[in-house]
């Protein structure tokens, strides 16, 4: 029996998509964008109409101190300097032990022998950028400790990174692909992304059972911090986007690859939130914050990004879960390396504004291990 072809059928839907887009750029006055009419309570519908899980909304709750925490030791093998906080001398230990609590339901504490038999088999894969590698170390260190040292390794292909633990025949991986769509550098020294490209890195999801995603800091990167100097769509180039407009166009290509591309009877759909960043004061927010925020209640504004991933995955075929760990995420100021970094020269100090204080990361052990609470949950 002859397959289905597929390209085709992906450009057909994305060139009806970005012809449309296309059209409107030249008219659109891109300071003027912006989302209206979403309610916040979205993400919640589209969480209950994709998976059924978690019997309760998770984003409400409270961070309570928990002395049995943290889950492991910062001697874990896998930690990257730059989140090992303690390594990098920040005098309190604090942030180390907080626990997330939901209002109305219990999420249940990391059991490490439970996720790998769980996992038995598979291949777990977290994708996108460097929060993302953050929230996968410590998955790592999370599972590591029960596994002898003689029973698991690492190897790596390409972006991909992958955690093996033997006797589990499972593997947990990482793919670095920051706005999941393609970031080429072309002629002249042009970096260009390529918001209707993503074979490129997608290639390197097929055939895992359990696929993590995350895509958003990188898109509202500007000046220096950019990583491309020209957005493409087909044959056209534009020197300048609103940045949300971009994203949505990356997350549909994106949202098309998985609705043609992939099985839901092999494989599992998760996009993750936007992790909060606290670098309002020219980075600073996070500097010597030693305990969580209350939660007052009342409506949080949620981010752009969220917007628009939220109403991207309700459009989609492919039943895609979202896992919103923003609003528990931004009560955590304190959870940040801020100046305890991997970099010696800044390490522990402060000298002036422009020592670079880092409130974009998050110290391990801490707030990634209550995400991936949630996500064995979800597994």
């Amino acid at each position: 029996m002859a397959t289905k072809p597929k390209l085709p059928i992906t450009m057909l839907i994305l060139a009806c998509r970005f012809l449309y887009i296309s059209s409107s750029l030249d008219n659109i006055n891109m300071q003027n964008f912006k989302f209206r009419g979403h309610k916040v309570d979205e993400v919640a519908k589209t969480q209950t109409r994709q998976a059924s899980q978690i019997n309760c909304d998770i984003t409400i709750g409270e961070w309570v101190y928990d002395h049995s925490y943290p889950l492991y030791e910062s001697s874990c093998p896998y930690l990257s300097t730059e989140y090992n906080c303690k390594s990098n001398v920040r005098p309190d230990l604090n942030y180390e032990k907080w626990r997330w609590r939901p209002k109305n339901c219990l999420l249940p504490r990391f059991n490490a022998l439970d996720f790998l038999e769980r996992i038995r088999k598979k291949r777990v894969m977290l994708v996108g950028d460097s929060i993302m590698r953050n929230q996968w170390e410590s998955l790592l260190c999370l599972v590591e400790a029960v596994i002898p040292s003689d029973r698991k390794l690492l190897s790596s292909t390409g972006p991909v990174t992958a955690f093996h633990a033997i006797d589990f025949e499972a593997s947990i991986e990482f793919s670095w692909a920051p706005l999941l769509v393609e970031l080429k550098d072309e002629e002249n020294d042009q970096r260009v992304l390529h918001l209707d490209s993503i074979e490129q890195n997608a290639k390197y999801w097929v055939e895992v059972d359990f696929l993590v995603f995350d895509s958003a800091h990188w898109w509202t990167h500007t000046g220096q911090y950019r990583s491309w100097d020209l957005y493409k769509i087909g044959r056209r180039t534009f020197t300048d986007m609103n940045p949300i407009m971009a994203y949505e166009i990356g997350l549909t290509t994106w949202a098309n690859w998985v609705d043609l591309n992939l099985d839901p009877n092999r494989t599992k759909v998760i996009f993750r939130s936007v992790s909060p960043r606290h670098n309002r004061d020219n980075g600073w927010q996070c500097y010597k914050k030693r305990v969580p925020s209350v939660y007052l209640g009342g409506t949080h504004r949620t981010p752009a990004q969220l917007v628009v991933l939220t109403e991207i995955v309700k459009k989609m075929s492919f039943p895609v879960y979202l896992m919103d760990i923003t609003t528990m995420s931004g009560l955590r100021r304190d959870g940040h390396p801020s100046i305890f970094t991997g970099d010696p020269d800044i390490r522990g100090t402060r000298h002036g504004k422009s020592t670079f204080s880092d409130c974009s990361h998050w110290c391990l052990p801490g707030v990634p291990d209550t995400w991936n609470e949630v996500l064995s949950a979800l597994l």
